[in-house]
């Protein structure tokens, strides 16, 4: 997994993001298209995706996309 594949499936799941409009440091909080119905998308496919866990308290303490990435990637290896 690389932060590129990852970008790609939000991108993907996520309609109202264009391909190539997110970047490692963008803050999915802070996007106008942002919705807490985004953030339970975004739970489930990390959860479908790389069987990892991710909760409500994760999302509001990330601050980028990498942050998101770097805790999936830290608990696939556990």
């Amino acid at each position: 997994m690389d932060i590129k594949d990852f970008i790609n499936k939000i991108e993907t799941e996520i309609d109202e993001f264009e391909e190539g409009s997110l970047k490692p440091e963008t803050n999915l909080r802070n996007t106008s298209a942002w919705t807490s119905m985004h953030a339970l998308i975004l739970i489930a496919l990390i959860d479908t995706e790389y069987n990892v866990t991710i909760t409500g308290e994760d999302l509001r303490t990330i601050t980028s996309i990498e942050d998101l990435y770097n805790i999936v990637k830290e608990r696939t290896r556990q």
